[in-house]
């Protein structure tokens, strides 16, 4: 069965008593893609308006893929991306800009490997990972579990993690056929808390006391392995312009970049580019 494509607008409007010397006046910054990063530009948004109260961030989701068709279609100023760009989305960024845009790497994301809390494997290799998803493997029990199907969970094709995936953990093999698509991470994690016997994957961030996230290879997916590039299956987060950035869209991604951004992204359950704990 395959669920429903949808997004989600938020409109963030936070207003502050505070100032910010280099933005003079009021403006309107639109940031559409990825789901997986959803969440983390939610709160890089609220966290910028309160030092910029004459600014107003619109973030939507969407989908990596949404979000850089946007960016193209001059509808938004930034596209949230949780993968680099396919060669047609190169070449149309050629065709109409001139330039491949303008790449920002704001964080690391460990994908995790969700499962219900209630399935006795804890642990699998990138191996049956693969074999799982392309249903080389379809029971349990192959894997020392219970004797039940496995419900495989994936993102849709328009979704950045979806093709991450595909590529790096699948090695460009196809999904099986009787996979369940699920249009946000969110939803991944709501079908696997309802069904035992459920699998499906997302970003670190998201349903850490909800549902069960898997060891690959017998690593954690932590944030100090992540950082670290221990954990296997770790990528970055990225946002996109279509030329070099100016004025507030160039003041608020140089702020994501500052260690008080950079704050915000672990406080969001993702991985700063260095450790800010200090």
């Amino acid at each position: 069965m395959k669920a429903k494509f949808s997004t989600t607008i938020v409109f963030i409007s936070l207003l502050f008593f505070s100032c910010s010397a280099n933005i003079e006046r009021a403006a309107i910054i639109k940031i559409k893609g990825s789901d997986t990063m959803l969440l983390l530009t939610e709160e890089l948004a609220k966290a910028y308006m309160k030092l910029n109260p004459n600014i107003s961030i619109y973030v939507e989701g969407g989908g990596t893929t949404s979000g850089i068709r946007s960016l193209i279609n001059n509808e938004i100023d930034i596209a949230a991306a949780s993968r680099l760009l396919i060669p047609s989305e190169a070449q149309t960024l050629a065709e109409y800009y001139g330039s491949l845009g303008m790449y920002f790497l704001i964080a690391k994301d460990a994908l995790s490997i969700y499962t219900n809390p209630d399935n006795q494997i804890k642990n699998l290799s990138l191996r049956q990972l693969k074999d799982i998803f392309t249903c080389s493997i379809k029971n349990w029990k192959v894997l020392s579990g219970e004797d039940a199907e496995i419900l495989r969970i994936i993102r849709t094709p328009a979704s950045g993690t979806y093709l991450y995936f595909k590529q790096h953990i699948l090695e460009d093999q196809d999904y099986c056929e009787d996979v369940v698509t699920a249009s946000t991470t969110n939803e991944v994690i709501n079908i696997i808390k309802k069904n035992k016997n459920a699998i499906g994957y997302g970003g670190i961030g998201y349903g850490r006391n909800e549902i069960h996230h898997l060891d690959i290879d017998g690593i954690s997916p932590t944030e100090e392995n992540a950082r670290n590039d221990i954990y296997p299956i770790t990528r970055y987060l990225h946002l996109l312009t279509t030329r070099t950035p100016s004025g507030p869209v160039r003041h608020f991604i140089d702020w994501v970049l500052t260690p008080d951004g950079q704050k915000v992204i672990e406080h969001a359950g993702f991985i700063s580019l260095w450790d800010v704990t200090n």
